[in-house]
């Protein structure tokens, strides 16, 4: 609307939120109103009814004020909140809700937003978390009231809870180097899929006595990350050559250390049970680890999905936790478990002391022996034509 009735409307606009302002809503009402029924409405005058509307109790007249703003301007952030605020007034918190979670994540999806709107920003945000809460309150205590996911057949599906309200995200399987489909996405490994752990777990005393021998001679563990100059150099966020995360291997890359294998005889044997596959140039690798005092593993994945590592703690300090995806657990002293390296993993060694663990790979149970041959001979294929060969850690 241009000439002398644009410069009447923009007037009529300024009053009306000056009365608002003023706290006088039905003034500002009337003359929000009049600009509507003058044709000279536009978001802003619109949403300045609505608040006007709601200051006067009229909960039905703000609803359809703001539906007026968001025809306006759909994405209008302001609008967008107080629709929900209309809402909750109202009682439909379900709808309520959605207006608000529309706006949180549209501000979020822009970045930075107006300092005026980040108070109105902030109660979405947090009429969000309470609707939210109050809904997982609720569904949590009907599904235990039906007793149906305790114990551990209802690990998983607590899991499932707890993706769904938030509390972790899923993690997948990121090999860096070969990925083999249709393999489930599993982080720990049920113990009870490896009835072999028994003995290996039996032997921990003994495989300790062999390590506390081998730890006499500080110098023969190795920083687990270490320069080489065939290849390019990587940091490897301070791991590099650093002794904080050190190893003694028993196997590397598919072939035995002689003089090591030979002071850890019974170690050896007590794998002898384990499906460890044998890989030239690639597998098995086993090895002690060792993380020192206050040392950090960063989050990482590992190379190929056709594996498992397994861990047994042999020198346990306290304080020594591992995190698998979303799930996070603590080393103890002969207690073995299997996880999938190409999932998301961290360590860390909170005690005064250092933490030492046996670490070697074995085949994913889910391999059958032909698939098992078939990708033994695909890593043999690339070595024997010549390809360059990834670091091949565990």
């Amino acid at each position: 609307m241009g000439g002398r009735g644009g410069q009447d409307a923009r007037e009529m606009a300024r009053q009306a939120m000056q009365s608002l302002r003023d706290g006088n809503a039905a003034a500002a009402r009337a003359a929000f109103e009049a600009l509507a029924a003058a044709g000279a409405d536009d978001a802003s005058s619109c949403l300045g009814l609505a608040l006007a509307c709601r200051a006067l109790g009229d909960g039905e007249g703000a609803l359809a004020a703001v539906d007026r703003a968001l025809g306006h301007e759909p994405r209008n952030l302001r609008a967008l909140v107080f629709k929900g605020d209309v809402l909750d007034f109202l009682g439909d918190r379900r709808a309520a809700s959605s207006f608000y979670l529309a706006a949180v994540n549209q501000a979020r999806a822009a970045g930075e937003v107006a300092a005026d709107l980040r108070p109105d920003l902030a109660r979405a945000q947090a009429a969000c978390e309470r609707f939210a809460g109050a809904i997982e309150e609720g569904v949590r205590q009907r599904i235990a009231g039906t007793g149906l996911a305790e114990g551990r057949p209802g690990a998983r599906f607590r899991e499932s809870l707890d993706i769904l309200f938030g509390h972790r995200r899923p993690y997948f399987q990121q090999p860096r180097y070969y990925y083999f489909p249709g393999l489930p996405h599993v982080q720990f490994f049920e113990r009870a899929a490896f009835p072999w752990m028994d003995r290996l777990e039996a032997a921990t005393g003994t495989i300790r006595e062999e390590l506390r021998e081998v730890m006499k001679d500080a110098s023969v563990f190795r920083p687990y990350v270490q320069g080489d100059p065939r290849r390019p150099r990587k940091e490897q966020d301070g791991l590099l050559d650093n002794p904080d995360w050190s190893a003694y291997y028993l196997w590397k890359n598919g072939e035995v250390v002689p003089e090591a294998a030979a002071r850890c005889p019974a170690t050896l044997a007590a794998l002898s049970e384990a499906p460890i596959p044998r890989i030239a140039n690639r597998s098995p690798s086993i090895l002690f680890s060792q993380l020192k005092a206050g040392a950090r593993i960063p989050p990482h994945c590992g190379l190929v999905n056709t594996r498992l590592i397994c861990h047994l703690p042999l020198i346990v300090p306290g304080h020594c936790r591992f995190r698998v995806g979303n799930e996070t657990r603590e080393w103890r002293e002969g207690e073995a478990w299997a996880f999938d390296d190409t999932i998301e993993h961290e360590a860390w060694n909170g005690s005064a002391g250092t933490r030492v663990i046996l670490l070697f790979e074995i085949w994913r149970p889910e391999l059958s022996a032909e698939e098992r041959a078939m990708v033994t001979a695909l890593f043999e294929a690339v070595d024997a034509s010549g390809a360059a060969q990834p670091a091949w850690e565990i």
